[in-house]
């Protein structure tokens, strides 16, 4: 029998607070906004919220790029807000994770002002330093947000590493100091009273030694180098590390952000005798949708999705354990991608979200996830606010690719779909702000928002928080041993889950036609009983389920 854990037994709510609920006009969402919302989420049933970056930050990357580990940004509030919000989550039965990124600081960070002033500066190890080859970059490697990884900085005629923008200079694990200080700045959050970490692109912390050039890509000036960063040679060092110094002593979730993963990858990140992290997030159910790299858009074959979901249900079956996700702040929204966002939005949400929350894992719910929130289509590019949105496009536009192709790939897949202004309410702004919102508000707000959805009883929202509750009250779905069901069933994904004399069988319909599964022998008795479904009909005839257009079905024996 595995061990319980409270984070085992939680659902996490991550919040953007830059798009969550602006509490003083400014059009930017902020810490006390947070607070104004407290109540909706503990009627949700939350458990845990995971906070983006609210540090001090130019924003460069939303906050991802930080100046100050432990300064709240002006734009957000004060720490005397902060504290506020920690002791209110507390108050209501509310954990809260913070985000911990240190892949990488802000070029205005302190250590790295510092470093950039002469090559003999104490600070200058803290970043990774290289002098050109041949005229150019140190190595061929390309930042994720477009270009050469490398910067060239004139006052000591040397390059330093950036792995996303320029304003993100990559920090230098290699050096104990800078690792003792992270250390430090780790503990004096929990000392504050948080309850764990997500912990940002941290499987990229390592690099391999000497920094190698990529394999060239044709017709591509730079290569991506992912195998010289991810998993590098020093990662699980690094990480049993700041286990034994800091993540040890305290009852927390951590969970590790990990491109470029297998499920062999993640128990020796997460197996409990290593170490290291309780839990990760995976990419590759994410990247399914996806072609030739991320903008490349290509249909999601059900199949890949069964395959792929199934080989991390088993693989982390016995030892490790899975986050659960279908949103996040750099993912398109799902009723949009894998669902259907217009006539079916409803049930098709509500099926998408059974399907995951089903599963044995950790699940988490990306704000407006619970009610429905679509992916967004401005017309011009002026109105998007993602840097790796906008170099992509300008890199794109300057390689002569079609405007129109480009801003499809970005309806579809871009950033600031999950960054639209969390919709409350059909007033101006949707409730978010009464001033300019900081980007522009989803039109569809008039009818998809949290008012409307609290006020019917059959809305997203109210489906999400039977899901939880379903999840809380039967250990079968916390703990149960998983296996796909029908595999070759060109519609369904089914699956069972099996736990001490129980038994659970869901049927998740994709698409908009109607269709019949076999279900499992022990299911066309008496004794079942649906646990949660998007579609209160049943067409059961003998071991035939008939499933309309996105319909869900949960059984319990």
């Amino acid at each position: 029998m595995e061990k319980r854990y409270w984070w085992k037994e939680s659902v996490v709510y991550q919040i953007y607070p830059r798009s969550f609920m602006d509490s003083n006009g400014d059009g930017i969402g902020d810490l006390n906004g947070i607070i104004s919302k407290l109540d909706y989420l503990q009627e949700l049933g939350i458990d845990v919220v995971w906070l983006s970056p609210v540090y001090e930050s130019p924003n460069d990357d939303n906050g991802y790029d930080i100046s100050n580990y432990q300064a709240i940004m002006d734009e957000f509030g004060t720490m005397e807000d902060w504290e506020r919000l920690l002791e209110e989550m507390h108050n209501r039965g509310i954990k809260l994770i913070m985000d911990l990124v240190v892949n990488h600081s802000s070029d205005e960070h302190a250590w790295f002002v510092e470093s950039r002033k002469s090559k003999e500066n104490k600070y200058r190890d803290y970043y990774i330093w290289r002098d050109g080859k041949d005229g150019k970059e140190p190595n061929n490697w390309s930042s994720f947000f477009s270009g050469s990884a490398w910067q060239f900085d004139e006052a000591t005629e040397q390059y330093f590493l950036h792995l996303f923008s320029k304003k993100q200079p990559d920090l230098n694990w290699e050096n104990p100091q800078l690792r003792k200080e992270v250390y430090d700045m780790m503990t004096w959050w929990l000392e504050k009273g948080i309850d764990g970490f997500r912990m940002d692109v941290i499987n990229m912390i390592s690099k391999e030694k000497g920094l190698p050039d990529a394999p060239s890509v044709p017709g591509e000036q730079y290569s991506s180098g992912h195998e010289f960063f991810m998993n590098g040679p020093r990662i699980h060092e690094f990480l049993q590390e700041m286990n034994k110094e800091v993540l040890s002593k305290y009852d927390i979730l951590t969970v590790g952000e990990t491109p470029g993963v297998s499920p062999e990858d993640a128990v020796l990140y997460t197996a409990e005798d290593r170490n290291e992290v309780n839990t990760l997030f995976q990419f590759e159910h994410m990247d399914l949708d996806s072609g030739n790299g991320k903008w490349d858009v290509k249909p999601l074959q059900l199949a890949d999705l069964k395959w792929s979901l199934s080989r991390w249900q088993k693989g982390l079956e016995n030892q490790g354990w899975n986050s659960l996700y279908w949103n996040n702040h750099d993912q398109p929204r799902i009723v949009s991608r894998f669902g259907n966002d217009k006539e079916y939005r409803n049930k098709s949400a509500k099926m998408l979200g059974t399907l995951l929350h089903m599963m044995k894992g950790t699940p988490y719910i990306y704000q407006g996830e619970e009610i429905g929130m679509t992916n967004v289509k401005f017309s011009d590019i002026s109105a998007y606010k993602d840097i790796e949105t906008i170099n992509m496009y300008n890199e794109k536009l300057e390689a002569g690719v079609d405007k129109d192709v480009i801003m499809n790939s970005i309806y579809i897949k871009g950033r600031d779909n999950a960054r639209t202004p969390m919709q409350w309410d059909d007033s101006e702004h949707s409730g978010f702000t009464t001033g300019t919102p900081w980007i522009n508000i989803n039109p569809n707000y008039t009818e998809i928002n949290v008012k409307q959805a609290l006020e019917d009883k059959d809305s997203v929202f109210y489906y999400y928080k039977k899901l939880i509750h379903t999840r809380k009250s039967n250990d079968i779905i916390i703990y149960g041993s998983y296996d796909i069901w029908q595999e070759d069933h060109s519609q369904v994904f089914a699956y069972t889950r099996s736990f001490k004399e129980q038994t659970l069988f869901v049927a998740c319909n994709f698409y908009g036609d109607t269709t019949t599964i076999t279900i499992p022998d022990i299911f066309a008795n008496e004794q079942r009983q649906i646990l949660i479904t998007n579609d209160d009909e049943e067409q059961l005839n003998g071991t035939k389920l008939t499933l309309k257009p996105y319909e869900a079905k949960v059984y319990l024996v």
